[in-house]
């Protein structure tokens, strides 16, 4: 067989299709795109045998700095993974399994995914969950267009401790709503709380929260729950699922909806993806919930079953009437949180979150008795904290990288005011001996400086 066996479509097909669509060339359909922005070639080298390959990807691993000792997090972890996760996720049942849209011929697929529901409920402390979302920034987004269906109103309030990358995705989600977005500036890594209470108003349709925060700080976040019922608004609070094994639910705090990333169960970092996002609700607010939900039921003969229920939603309706127009759902990301959960259970998930903490604290103590270094958070921190340097933080994390070690995640970038700042990350995984070398790295850095 020649090449051209494998080429989707043929010159002549192409100008065909041209002609259709009133384009002169291919290279038109690309004309909206600024060509700073655009690949250049594709100058692919000749085939490689299996081997040849392999011993390339290695390569260019090595070159990807995996030798770095990671302290970064920002919504991206360095977790232990079962090695049971990958194992059945990865059966063929699961891992060739397409969307259900015959559930009576994808029992094994729903019921896999009413106990994800299940779980995420029982995280979360909501009384509904659904069969998951694509990643936790466009999951806060989803319920903000929840939280505006529910109460009817246009105006919504988040809080500055909320990842800036979410922020980004819910001003673009939204940029074309007739809506105001008011966001109150973090204080000290954690909620200001006098400012985000004097934002509320009875034109609020929801309080956006991030727990802990992007800077690290656990919040609770039951006062502002009910502040926010007071005006009749809703509170929705973006979860660290890991942080569930030690600090009080969402929903014991009063939240009304609960959203976050699933990457820390069970899911690899990847360079950043896939990961699945998760939401849970009051059971009130149910058919507002985007996205599929699995429900249990009873066949003719009496035997359990489950089926895709309140059907009223994504490609099954008119766009305009729909819930959500994300019309799918990270099956087998979500399949491996359910699997990272039930192969812990509830004992090992509390030591995984304490393991976390633990390690978290002793290097923010480690770090603060560095000359020059001060820890911003004022209140607890779970496995993440921000210190503020005596230098620009991208300067410090470049020397360190030099050294093996990434220090964690400098702040300048997001935050102009915060270009000393720096949101280091302490998971399960860094020893004490690396947490010892990361702090003897940062204050063999910073002696070069005269105090």
């Amino acid at each position: 067989m020649s090449s051209a066996d494998y080429c989707p479509t043929t010159p002549r097909e192409v100008r065909e299709m041209l002609e259709v669509i009133g384009a002169a060339s291919v290279e038109d359909l690309f004309a909206p795109i600024p060509p700073h922005l655009r690949a250049a070639s594709f100058d692919l080298p000749p085939g490689m045998s299996e081997f040849e390959m392999l011993k390339k990807l290695k390569g260019a691993a090595k070159l990807n700095g995996a030798a770095v000792i990671p302290f970064i997090g920002g919504g991206c972890y360095d977790h232990l993974i079962p090695a049971v996760v990958d194992h059945l996720a990865g059966r063929a049942e699961f891992y060739t399994a397409y969307t259900p849209y015959q559930p009576e011929c994808s029992q094994g697929t729903l019921q896999a995914l009413f106990e994800y529901q299940t779980a995420i409920c029982r995280l979360t402390g909501m009384e509904v969950a659904n069969a998951s979302l694509y990643d936790g920034a466009t999951a806060l987004a989803e319920a903000a267009l929840m939280a505006l269906r529910v109460t009817g109103r246009r105006r919504l309030v988040i809080d500055g401790g909320v990842s800036p990358f979410t922020r980004q995705v819910i001003r673009t989600y939204l940029a074309n709503l007739d809506l105001e977005i008011m966001e109150v500036v973090s204080l000290d890594g954690g909620i200001d709380r006098d400012a985000l209470l004097a934002a509320l108003d009875d034109a609020t349709a929801a309080v956006l929260v991030q727990n802990p925060t992007f800077y690290g700080t656990v919040e609770d976040l039951t006062a502002i729950a009910a502040a926010a019922h007071l005006q009749g608004a809703l509170l929705v609070v973006s979860a660290y699922p890991l942080s569930l094994g030690i600090i009080k639910s969402p929903g014991e705090m009063g939240a009304d909806i609960v959203v976050g990333d699933g990457q820390s169960l069970g899911n690899a970092m990847s360079f950043g993806g896939p990961s699945f996002g998760f939401i849970g609700a009051l059971k009130k607010h149910i058919r507002n919930v985007p996205g599929r939900i699995v429900g249990e039921t009873v066949d003719g003969q009496g035997r359990r079953g489950f089926v895709l229920t309140l059907q009223a939603r994504e490609q099954h309706i008119k766009r305009q009437k729909a819930t959500s127009n994300i019309c799918s759902n990270q099956g087998l990301c979500a399949l491996k949180g359910l699997i990272f959960l039930t192969s812990l259970g509830k004992e090992g998930f509390r030591e995984l979150a304490e393991l976390n903490r633990d390690k978290s604290e002793y290097a923010r103590k480690k770090l603060a008795e560095i000359k020059g270094v001060t820890i911003v958070n004022t209140g607890h921190t779970f496995n993440e904290f921000t210190l503020r340097l005596p230098r620009n933080a991208d300067e410090v994390v470049a020397r360190l990288l030099e050294r093996g070690i990434a220090p964690g995640l400098p702040l300048g970038g997001y935050e102009p005011d915060l270009a000393e700042c720096l949101v280091v990350t302490v998971t399960e995984k860094r020893s004490k001996a690396e947490i010892d070398e990361l702090a003897e790295a940062l204050r063999s850095e910073l002696e070069t400086i005269h105090f």
